[in-house]
């Protein structure tokens, strides 16, 4: 099966618009999704605990009575831990543990410091109260998603991680309940789309409000995630996966091949693009991906994929390749080339930036020890992965002397009454010697 991917070339006059028009991504949700998204909300707002039981009962074909039948007791989740292969059991404790040793990395700091007049100022670091974890179910399970999302948290001190997860029609996945079991998750419902988006934000009989949503879901959970937001603080709304790969034509074409299937595999609107100055390289990826195909599961996603957003790139010389790379600000950035810490120095719009030929994008997602959950859409020129730093909030510290309020309160006075507010400038001249 040969695929028609496109192909673009930096010296062509409107490669720019081309490249534009290839990054192009729109949501699927309309307005149909963002009016049933809308109602959800509204009554699991104004029903709590009885709405989630009936859109529980209506989406995922489950039979209850009360919410005690969809919070799941702790012991399960140790019960699925302890019933893995051991092979299963190991990979997970492995992930787990790099996960949080590099997380551990990132913990902020408390500082203060004290002027001459003995004025004291600082930031004070807080971890929030409590975060909601939402996890895909079902067949669409991703115990590495659960570990990505849960150990930071519980780094940056979370007192309380409530996950959801959706067992439509019953179906539990036992990986994903193991990975809870590890991450240290406090409390499960087995309840899943906006309902429990909802659920989360505001809070019903059963459920406690959190402080932050976090996880992926489907459009429904977006669009969910993106309406609670101001009500609680959100990880980012993500779209399609994408990967990026500069290349100087010495790496093995099949790695390559296998790399850009490595995302386009995901779903039909992954972006997957390979960027070189070896225009033979790029012939020689293109034989590789029409060989390989044949050999995955997934290849008419693959195939989909590829046709519709993919892109082998030709430019003049590796700085253009960087401009590329930049310009696109990818999720994944992969730097198959010789010195790859030295160019990465160069990168300044990327998700996540693998580092020479060894490096497959795949060993992020599950267990080298950095988060997978990555800004997607070019989002990578102004946020960042998801950290322990998303869990933690930053409190300004400001202590002032007599003497220090005395000099601070003459500047803040003038301030004031430049703004006409009477009201700060007395305040702060009640404190002037």
């Amino acid at each position: 099966m040969s695929i028609k991917i496109k192909q673009l070339n930096s010296q062509d006059q409107n490669f720019w618009q081309e490249m534009e028009q290839l990054l192009s991504w729109e949501s699927v949700s309309d307005d149909q999704v963002f009016s049933t998204v809308s109602e959800i909300i509204s009554s699991v707002r104004n029903q709590g605990d009885a709405a989630v039981i009936d859109f529980t009962m209506r989406f995922d074909g489950l039979h209850v009575s009360d919410m005690s039948e969809l919070e799941m007791p702790m012991s399960a989740l140790k019960a699925a831990f302890d019933g893995l292969p051991e092979g299963q059991r190991q990979a997970l404790r492995t992930s787990a543990e790099r996960i949080q040793r590099y997380a551990e990395k990132q913990k902020m700091s408390s500082w203060e410091y004290t002027e001459e007049d003995g004025t004291v100022l600082g930031q004070q670091i807080t971890p929030l109260d409590r975060a909601g974890l939402y996890v895909p179910g079902g067949k669409a399970a991703y115990p590495s998603s659960v570990l990505m999302n849960a150990i930071p948290a519980k780094v940056a001190g979370v007192a309380e991680l409530i996950m959801v997860v959706p067992t439509p029609n019953g179906l539990v996945n036992d990986l994903v309940l193991a990975a809870a079991h590890l991450s240290g998750v406090d409390r499960v419902f087995t309840i899943g789309g906006a309902q429990a988006v909802a659920a989360l934000a505001y809070g019903t009989e059963t459920i406690p409000q959190v402080d932050k949503i976090v996880g992926p879901g489907n459009i429904y959970v977006a669009t969910a995630k993106r309406m609670v937001f101001g009500a609680v603080g959100i990880d980012m709304v993500a779209g399609p996966s994408e990967i990026l790969i500069i290349c100087d034509g010495k790496t093995n074409p099949d790695w390559i091949a296998m790399d850009l299937f490595s995302q386009a595999e995901h779903d039909e609107d992954a972006q997957s693009i390979l960027v070189s100055p070896d225009a033979d390289f790029l012939i020689q990826v293109k034989k590789s991906i029409d060989k390989l195909l044949e050999e995955m599961p997934r290849k008419a996603i693959i195939h989909a994929s590829l046709s519709a957003r993919g892109a082998l790139v030709k430019v003049k010389d590796m700085a253009e390749a960087i401009e590329v790379a930049n310009y696109v600000a990818p999720e994944h950035l992969e730097l198959s080339v010789e010195d790859a810490p030295e160019m990465a120095k160069k990168i300044r719009h990327a998700g996540a930036i693998f580092m020479g030929r060894y490096t497959a994008e795949a060993l992020g997602d599950y267990c080298a020890g950095p988060n997978h959950v990555l800004p997607t859409s070019r989002t990578a020129r102004f946020s960042s992965p998801l950290g322990v730093y998303d869990f933690q909030k930053r409190s300004s510290l400001l202590g002032c002397s007599a003497a220090g309020a005395s000099e601070l309160g003459k500047v803040a006075s003038v301030m004031a009454h430049g703004e006409g507010l009477t009201a700060h400038a007395r305040s702060a001249e009640y404190r002037i010697k």
